[in-house]
């Protein structure tokens, strides 16, 4: 069948049900290992799945597979030579429940900080997890979206940019940028999404049935709202777009550099590292920082590279590109347990990614500020719509 129908990536589906005797039925895991290995175990189907992966990537060295387990289950991705069932990857299934019950059951000033890293950060080390903010589930019929819970009925009447903002679409855009840049950055070593969700699509998917009449009305995705350069949609999408490029440009969602190094609950605050990036999120509906210390991995200058306040995704441009952030030996010894920190600005419900200056980017900056000149186009704060040059000259941001 791989051979067939050119197969590079197989999800099983259903993988926790095989696994146990219990279906997983009634059962909560807690991550113990008795609750693993035991009589409870379905050895043949354990079995199954072994052989089933050493298959695949013989025959197709290059295929993935990923498996689709709610229980956690140790050395689910480990190679079978190691006594592992051979998975390349598991579906982190938690996440897109956890954005679910905050976005259902907690006002957005309540969400905790703890129990979001928890949520993100809870897989087991050197197995990888894809993380993903939303289910397919939430794209058809019967479910709702981030953005349907974000936007509410804002979605039909108010996602035009030549309408006045209302406090419902700048909170919906804020979170749904924040939700996706977070899930991204810390829930695990690849992204999922599904096609619609990345710009907010406005309706369901709803293929044909008996329970519609057979209707292909629904059938489909409406890309006309991303083509329109006067949707917010299509706002979404260049920072869903952006995130791509980010992590082809800086690798950080292979690195296994992952390490939070500041919750501020009463702030609503996280600062993290992964790879090479410092990612400082406010998820404070009013508050903005000015001065916030953020612990560095390095002495150096940090640059920002990717702002969820610029213009061009629908933010308020508060975020100055142009600033240099050098960095200051810790006053104590440490601070957040680095050597040193620099100080930014922090909107309120923004995220911002900055990476200490390289040769590299000094290069490419130069490159555009001649280019600038040439153009008698430069501008400053907010990034004047654009990503960083060093960004747009790998190849690029979705700033056009």
């Amino acid at each position: 069948m791989l051979h067939c129908v050119v197969c590079h990536s197989c999800r099983f589906d259903g993988v926790t049900s095989m696994l146990y005797h219990h279906h997983g039925i009634d059962t909560a895991f807690s991550g113990h290992y008795h609750e693993y290995f035991g009589p409870q175990a379905d050895v043949e189907a354990c079995v199954y799945l072994m052989m089933a992966n050493e298959v695949i990537h013989k025959l197709h060295p290059d295929a993935i597979t990923i498996a689709e387990d709610v229980s956690g289950m140790p050395t689910l991705c480990r190679p079978v030579s190691e006594g592992g069932l051979g998975f390349d990857y598991r579906l982190n299934m938690a996440i897109p429940d956890t954005w679910i019950k905050l976005l259902k059951h907690v006002r957005d000033e309540d969400w905790e900080m703890m129990d979001l890293v928890n949520a993100l950060c809870n897989r087991r080390y050197t197995e990888k997890t894809v993380a993903y903010a939303e289910s397919h589930d939430q794209a058809l019929v019967g479910d709702k979206t981030i953005a349907m819970w974000l936007f509410d009925a804002e979605m039909y009447t108010n996602m035009s940019t030549l309408n006045e903002s209302t406090p419902v679409t700048q909170r919906g855009m804020a979170l749904h940028k924040m939700i996706r840049m977070v899930t991204m950055a810390l829930g695990g070593e690849a992204w999922l999404n599904f096609m619609g969700n990345e710009f907010g699509h406005p309706e369901w998917l709803d293929f044909p049935r008996e329970g519609n009449e057979w209707s292909h009305k629904h059938c489909r995705r409406q890309w006309s709202l991303v083509d329109t350069d006067h949707m917010r949609y299509a706002q979404l999408n260049a920072w869903d777009k952006a995130m791509m490029d980010l992590d082809a440009d800086t690798g950080f969602l292979s690195s296994s550099v992952q390490w939070v190094t500041h919750i501020d609950q009463e702030k609503q605050v996280l600062v993290a590292e992964r790879g090479p990036l410092v990612f400082v999120f406010n998820w404070h509906p009013l508050q903005d920082y000015e001065g916030l210390k953020v612990a560095a991995p390095e002495p150096g200058k940090y640059k920002v590279v990717m702002d969820s306040d610029a213009w061009h995704v629908g933010g308020q441009g508060r975020v100055h590109w142009d600033g240099e952030h050098f960095t200051t030996p810790a006053e104590d010894g440490k601070f957040n347990n680095r050597d040193q920190y620099f100080q930014v600005l922090a909107p309120s419900r923004t995220v911002v990614a900055y990476m200490k200056e390289t040769e590299e980017m000094r290069q490419h900056q130069q490159q555009h500020q001649q280019q600038q000149q040439d153009n008698a186009a430069g501008t400053s704060g907010g990034g004047g719509g654009r990503f960083s040059s060093y960004i747009q000259a790998r190849g690029g941001s979705s700033a056009a």
